[in-house]
């Protein structure tokens, strides 16, 4: 499986498109390589840029970015309101898929030596990359900002971990290194006032405030300033005002957002500004986010409505949108900020994005696939919605609203079948593509012909094992719709039967496909056994419809 780096440089240009173009250049023209996000903030005269991709092509880009931005920026001339510290300010590396932190640090340190060496911009590591951990913090590496740097660099202790001892006035110096996913998030305030929106941020970051009696710092017993913690942990904040928007903004950055997550962060300053008289009207995402952190947060703001957080993904993506006023500066457009939806093939055909009409031509057409596994899947996707359709209604009905919880917690169960057994209706298509293009090999010599069986052999193998999980999928929301029948709004009884029947049918229907793709297989061995495991699951659905049908028919008859 192919690894996975994101890379996220900060370039100290916001307001000239001709620089940021002719940066973004460099970074297309590496093969391999995704642009996904570029953020240019006026105020703040800075360019935020993500892209992911294979480790060394993103290396690559990331070296020419630098490259160009060093020949295209002087920081002689920059301001803005963001600290810096040069052309390409920081220069992040974070592992997203199949590689370790450990792996990316490496990378980054690769990339850190190259613009050293190379380019002779004076560089420090930081985060993961960083093995000397006094000087790892990029606040602290960078203190003293552009400015201060002709200076500090001179000072043994701030020798850069890459590059010549001396600062360049033109291109300044980079921090490169390795982190875990960050989110920078901006927080909106209804005063113009920097020192109020600073007070808000010290009261929330984890550094917190430096400890003051009658106006004077107090000291420990070794001559250290005392600090006082700020509520949340893995946030780091600053105020500042942004003319652009006429408005103060708290700018946190998220460190960590399995520790402290986005409406965390956002909740705490609403309530910290309303402790100060000052509201939150809205907030701002730089950059992108996964898309866990936006289903958290809607799931977060409907349950403390006591709603059941058991919807779709669209809508709990607005509601995440409408609650953090994610839209209140500008459009919030998730495909263009949900980093999953970036990274998303639009150009690959799907069936689940057809309309219904679009679908059912599509099947009824002389093409082979979609076929009997695909709606099969289908089938099992329709039974997962409407038993979770019963539980979103019976958490919101009259009398009942002191069990909204368990059954929001049912209702999300059933998105997570719902959402899986669609997955599945492409999965089941595909799977039959890669048959035929097996199928298709060259066969002319004898290499050739040991290659096109291996081939074959292993598509059939998947082939049985895509719907020996619509299997699975389907049987276990048959739990879910048995209890919804139970318990669940008795007006609705007849949903949760007809969700049984659908569920048992795409159990069975799927059963169909594991059982014809077997016959193929040349491992009998692995047929068999998926033939044995297939039967016992389509028992246990025949059981459970069955069980259920009872249960609904008792209480359609009462």
């Amino acid at each position: 499986m192919k690894q996975l780096i994101e890379c996220v440089p900060n370039f100290s240009e916001g307001n000239d498109l001709t620089v940021i173009n002719q940066i973004i250049a460099q970074i297309e023209s590496v093969e391999g390589v995704r642009l996904l996000n570029v953020d240019p903030g006026k105020a703040t005269n800075r360019t935020v840029v993500t892209f992911v991709g294979e480790p060394n092509a993103v290396i690559a880009a990331a070296f020419l970015a630098i490259k160009k931005a060093g020949e295209l920026i002087d920081m002689r001339k920059h301001k803005g309101e963001h600290p810096r510290m040069g052309a390409t300010d920081v220069c992040p590396l974070i592992p997203i898929a199949n590689i370790s932190m450990e792996e990316t640090a490496e990378f980054a340190r690769q990339l850190a030596k190259r613009v050293g060496d190379v380019l002779s911009i004076p560089v420090y590591l930081y985060e993961e990359a960083q093995p000397d951990k006094k000087r790892s913090n990029l606040s602290v590496i960078r203190a003293g900002e552009y400015e201060g740097f002709f200076k500090k660099i001179k000072e043994p202790e701030w020798k850069p971990d890459h590059g010549p001892v001396e600062f360049d006035a033109a291109r300044g110096a980079t921090v490169i290194g390795a982190r875990d996913f960050l989110v920078a998030y901006n927080v909106n305030l209804n005063t113009t006032s920097v020192r109020r929106a600073n007070a808000i941020a010290f009261d929330i970051r984890e550094a917190g405030r430096v400890k003051r009696v009658e106006g004077k710092i107090v000291k420990d017993e070794h001559g250290n300033n005392v600090t006082i913690p700020g509520s949340l942990k893995a946030v780091k904040a600053i105020g500042w005002y942004i003319p652009e928007y006429g408005v103060a903004q708290i700018s946190i950055n998220l460190t960590n957002i399995q520790v402290t997550s986005m409406h965390i962060a956002f909740d705490e300053a609403c309530k910290k500004a309303e402790a100060r008289g000052i509201r939150v009207t809205g907030s701002e995402l730089v950059g992108l986010i996964p898309l866990k952190a936006m289903l958290d947060a809607g799931k977060y703001f409907l349950k403390k409505q006591q709603r059941s957080a058991g919807v779709s993904e669209k809508e709990l993506i607005k509601i995440a949108i409408r609650s953090l006023g994610l839209d209140e500066l500008s459009p919030f457009k998730p495909e263009e900020k949900i980093i999953e939806y970036m990274l998303s093939n639009k150009d690959q055909p799907s069936l689940i994005k057809m309309d219904l009409s679009a679908f059912a031509d599509e099947t009824a057409s002389e093409s082979p696939a979609p076929g009997g596994g695909s709606i099969s899947a289908y089938m099992g996707a329709l039974g997962a919605s409407l038993g979770t359709m019963v539980a979103n209604l019976s958490s919101h009905k009259k009398g009942w609203d002191e069990r909204w919880e368990e059954f929001s917690d049912w209702a999300e169960k059933g998105q997570q079948y719902k959402q899986r057994l669609l997955e599945l209706v492409d999965a089941d298509t595909q799977a039959f593509n890669r048959i035929m293009a097996a199928f298709s090999l060259p066969k002319s010599t004898d290499e050739e012909k040991q290659a096109r069986k291996a081939a074959i052999e292993n598509a059939t193998r998947h082939a049985i094992d895509i719907p020996f999980q619509v299997m699975e999928s389907s049987l276990g929301s048959m739990t879910m719709i048995k209890a919804m029948a139970e318990t669940g709004n008795p007006n609705s009884a007849s949903d949760a039967g007809v969700g049984a029947l659908c569920a048992r049918a795409a159990v069975s229907g799927a059963y169909l496909n594991v059982k014809i793709n077997a016959a193929g297989l040349e491992d009998k061995n692995y047929a068999t056994l998926m033939i044995e495991k297939g039967a016992e699951l389509e028992a246990q659905a025949l059981e459970f419809e069955k069980s259920i049908l009872e249960i609904v028919n008792q209480k359609i008859l009462s």
